[in-house]
């Protein structure tokens, strides 16, 4: 067992890493970890996990995931690793031996690393020491002000040691390895200074005074420009000793003594390899893994560059007028390139195959280019005969090259005389394929459009590796060459910052942290929006990250300001979009228009006005372009750019498109609703000018229709807010209103807001029949939130509101939710004449599911009264009218306040027998507050082991799922 805060917080075992689950959970055990062996306060772990607002079950909550992790540890055999996690009080501790803390093992390397007299052997520990990082320090965890800092003093003590290590190697003489391993860690953090003087020495140490020169001007510009200051003392000596041609210390030998020769190169050394016009063995063109006298194997793992896996190692072939060094096409190596360990890694899997095609997909502006350009750039040894690159501008105004002439420039790179290349597109592919049989090559294919394209243009030989980048998914080309794609998402918000910070300077992205996450979020992460911006921002250098925040704000006109001269996200987009046929292109101008964040063929073709076949048809043209996204069966998202840009290219069809979709959402949460508790009144007639959607998803039980309205409660409240802001609050109460089995089901999980919502619309409609059943269910949830007074407050108008619209049902509701807040603040006797009352008007219109209703909150009221005998009679009487087999939220609290009044009653074996039934159909079902309240009971008077054990469960349930 192995505790990892290096990196992704997560706990590695024999069989894999646990599923730690959410971000709670995870920054959960990175606070407990961070404070190892010690206890941790409830007040300390609520600021890791909520900063400044903590919900009102904070408390619960964490409970809820400390029970769930230490049935993970549990289930791992922590105990016999010697771990705990234990309760002191108020306090948890988490009891581990150091060594199974990777931050503790990497602080005990540093001290060994202090005590070594060699610095060979300081060199072996500090590279074992940072071995041990993953990635930044805590990644996944909630960005809470306490892990924040711990995780900022970890990576400052990771930098640390990396200039320790560089000094190091320069004690052996190994200039170039120091290089190596400040080069990527100066480019992360541009104005850190130490990091900034220290490669510049490296490199002027190893022979490459004019990369040093370039250095310091390039931080002394970034220095002047972004703070106004020069560079400090450190920097300027390593100038100004540079300048004036100060030796190496390392190479301070007796003249004409041989200095340590490097193995294998004959004797030669250091300062012999650096001298101009001398022989080298040809290092640089092995295979990543082979030794070779410059150490430049290992100087490639220093730099942590993502290898491609070796192949048999091999020289570079000689061709009949060949040039003399390996062809490279590439085009420059992109800057600031940030993140995407897991595609290079990806990439590298894939490449080490036969002959290999790896398809990098991904809409526009997601980082293609780069990133496939980037793993080029970081594997040259890989490819000792050279690397091709053609821009096949697939997505492009300026038209495509033909195959024959990208196949030209191929055979001319590779030596072949013009006068032999043939004049086919057929002849040069075989030409091409021939040549490169023997060849150990990278050919890099971009902007490709479709298969056809590349297929001509693929090498023969089976050490070549083919890298192709499209916006579309290419499947074709999986089926005939078994290309391995490799998707390319946005990236997350800490990369995207690192990208801002990359050209903007760490210090003026670090002095705005909340503006500059806003950026990130307002560029949804594509690299092509947060390069513009970024642009933008450099040549304003009087403007704050949270100015251009706050301008990109307004979605309006957010799209134009991300763009700078010929690029921006609009022309990207726009060469995408001109490429689709006309069917796809309205449902991707209408998708622009939804008010949600997810939809499917059902949804897409309400905002169209078209049908659920068209629209999945649609969907997956789109998806193939990568214009949408499927996020799951049957389920879509849309880039927020995307989505901007779509509706920008026809916004007149916004009111018809939201007009669509609402009455969309009305007739499927009816449907839902009917489902989940048939039988029921329905809420409400279908408001006035409403369209039948063309079909309407059907629901086969319960289970189905719950699962929907679960997945949909984000984007039904949107859909409301939209309702009522374009002035339509006789849609926004009723999509809102229509998720009451939901609501029932999960009391306490927020609904507040949004019933508010509901109440403002039915109110600006002036419709007491509205404003009475919202009442109704946001008083209900309200008290069950513990909200007692302010449900008071708000049901007491209810019972009049419905008399007004001659609701009588309504009433009946609103006088048994009153009833219920009456009897939370002590009145139980008028509590249970409103009950009385309530139960009277539903057997007067008749309708057994609100009799039901009154019985079943009547017996719990007679019960807290002391009157058992009656409780379970009310209770009984409930059972008779029957209630549905869906209705198990009603089932399970008529069972349990049965169990409860047998046990009042002395029957103990009849009542423990109920609530285990009460108990264990909540289970069953998901009904985890029913289960809570059935478990409690039961613990009162049997607290056995596995009723403790399946309250435990419930509690951590309900946690999970807040």
């Amino acid at each position: 067992m192995e505790f990892r805060l290096l990196g992704t917080v997560c706990v590695e075992t024999l069989t894999g890493p646990l599923p730690l689950g959410p971000a709670k959970r995870r920054s959960l055990l990175a606070a407990l970890l961070l404070r190892a062996n010690t206890p941790v306060s409830m007040a300390w772990l609520t600021d890791c996990l909520w900063d400044d607002d903590p919900p009102m079950h904070a408390r619960t909550v964490i409970q809820g995931h400390v029970s769930r992790l230490r049935a993970l540890l549990m289930g791992a055999d922590a105990e016999a690793y010697g771990v705990e996690l234990a309760t002191l009080g108020d306090a948890y501790v988490l009891r581990a031996p150091e060594t199974l803390l990777d931050s503790q093992r990497f602080e005990e390397l540093l001290m060994l690393a202090r005590e070594q007299r060699s610095p060979a052997d300081t060199v072996l520990m500090l590279k074992e020491a940072l071995s041990l990082w993953q990635g930044p320090a805590l990644t996944g965890t909630y960005a809470s002000g306490p892990l924040q800092a711990a995780a900022h003093a970890l990576e400052e003590s990771r930098l640390a040691t990396v200039e320790q290590l560089a000094r190091s190697y320069a004690e052996l003489g190994e200039h170039h390895r120091a290089a190596a391993v400040l080069r990527a860690e100066a480019v992360a953090h541009p104005m850190r200074e130490s990091l900034a003087a220290a490669l510049m020495t490296a490199l002027y140490r190893s022979g490459r005074q004019s990369e040093a020169l370039d250095g310091f001007h390039r931080t002394r510009r970034l220095l002047a420009d972004e703070l106004g200051i020069d560079p400090g003392r450190e920097l300027a000596d390593a100038y100004a000793q540079i300048l004036r041609g100060d030796p190496d210390p390392a190479d301070d030998r007796s003249p004409g003594g041989p200095g340590p020769a490097a193995a294998g190169n004959g004797g030669l050394s250091r300062a012999a390899e650096r001298r101009p016009g001398s022989k080298q063995a040809p290092a640089a063109r092995r295979e990543p893994g082979t030794h070779d006298g410059a150490g430049t194997a290992q100087a490639l793992t220093d730099v942590a560059a993502p290898a491609v896996p070796s192949r048999s190692p091999r020289v570079p072939v000689a061709l009949p007028g060949t040039p003399p060094h390996p062809t490279d096409l590439l085009p420059r190596a992109p800057r600031g390139f940030h993140g995407r360990g897991a595609e290079l890694t990806a990439i590298s899997r894939a490449a080490a195959g036969e002959a290999p095609v790896c398809l990098v997909t991904g809409p526009a502006g997601v980082g293609k280019t780069a990133l496939a350009l980037h793993w080029a750039r970081r594997s040259p040894a890989a490819f000792p005969d050279g690397r091709l690159y053609a821009d096949l501008r697939g997505f492009s105004d300026t038209g495509e090259p033909t195959p024959l002439e990208v196949l030209r420039e191929f055979l001319l790179a590779l030596g072949v005389a013009p006068r032999r290349v043939p004049e086919s597109v057929a002849g040069s592919a075989a030409l091409f394929r021939s040549l490169t049989d023997r060849l150990g090559l990278l050919v890099v294919l971009d902007n490709v459009r479709d298969s056809a394209q590349v297929r001509q243009l693929l090498p023969g030989g089976a050490d070549c590796v083919t890298l192709i980048t499209s916006r579309h998914r290419l499947e074709g080309l999986i089926a005939s060459d078994a290309a391995v794609p490799v998707p390319l998402d946005v990236l997350e918000p800490p990369d995207g910052t690192a990208l801002l910070a990359g050209v903007l300077g760490e210090e003026r992205v670090a002095a705005e942290p909340v503006a500059a996450q806003r950026l990130a979020e307002l560029c949804g992460g594509l690299p092509l929006a947060l390069r513009v911006t970024a642009a933008r921002l450099a040549g304003r250098p009087q403007w704050t990250l949270a100015d251009m925040a706050d301008e990109l704000a307004d979605e309006r006109s957010r799209l134009t300001y991300l763009a700078v001269e010929d690029t921006g996200v609009s022309a990207a987009l726009r060469l995408t979009v001109q490429q689709l046929p006309p069917d796809a292109v309205h449902h991707f101008t209408r998708l622009g228009h939804h008010p949600g964040s997810h939809f499917g063929p059902y949804t897409a073709a309400a905002l169209a006005g078209s049908d659920p076949v068209v629209a999945a048809a649609a969907l997956e043209r789109l998806a193939a372009a990568h214009l949408v996204t499927e996020a799951g069966p049957g389920r879509w998202i849309l880039h927020d750019l995307v989505r901007l840009y779509a509706r920008g290219l026809d916004p007149a069809a916004g009111p018809d498109a939201l007009a669509g979709v609402l009455d969309h959402y009305i007739a499927t949460a009816l449907a839902a609703a009917d489902t989940a508790e048939p039988g029921g009144e329905p809420c409400f007639v279908l408001p006035d000018g409403f369209h039948r959607p063309a079909a309407v998803r059907d629901f086969t039980d319960r289970a189905a229709a719950m699962d929907w309205l679960t997945a949909e409660r984000e984007d039904l409240a949107l859909a409301a807010a939209a309702a009522r802001a374009a002035g339509l609050e006789d849609r926004a109460w009723r999509i809102i209103l229509l998720q009451w089995p939901h609501v029932v089901w999960r009391a306490r999980d927020g609904w507040a807001p949004m019933l508010e919502l509901a109440l403002a619309a039915a109110a600006a409609r002036k419709d007491p029949y509205a404003e009475s059943r919202v009442r109704n269910l946001l008083g209900w949830v309200l008290s069950e939130e513990g909200r007692t007074a302010e449900a008071v407050a708000l049901l007491e108008p209810s019972p009049g509101l419905a008399r007004q619209a001659g609701d009588r049902l309504g009433e009946a509701t609103a006088l048994i939710n009153l009833a219920i807040v009456q009897a939370e603040q002590g009145g139980l006797d008028v509590a249970l004449e409103g009950c009385g009352r309530a139960l009277e008007l539903a057997r007067n219109e008749p309708d057994a599911h609100t009799e039901m209703l009154a019985l079943q909150h009547l017996a719990r009221m007679q019960l807290t009264a002391g009157r058992p005998q009656d409780a379970l009679d009310s209770a009984r009487a409930a059972f008779e009218l029957g209630p549905e087999h869906e209705e198990v939220a009603r089932r399970v609290l008529l069972t349990t306040v049965s169990g409860e009044a047998q046990l009042a009653l002395g029957a103990e074996d009849e009542g423990v027998l109920l609530l285990d039934v009460a108990a264990a159909e909540a289970e069953r079902a998901g009904y985890d507050e029913g289960a809570v309240r059935a478990l409690d009971a039961l613990l009162r008077v049997a607290a056995t082991p596995e009723y403790v054990r399946r309250h435990e469960e419930a509690v951590r349930r309900l946690a999970d799922d807040r």
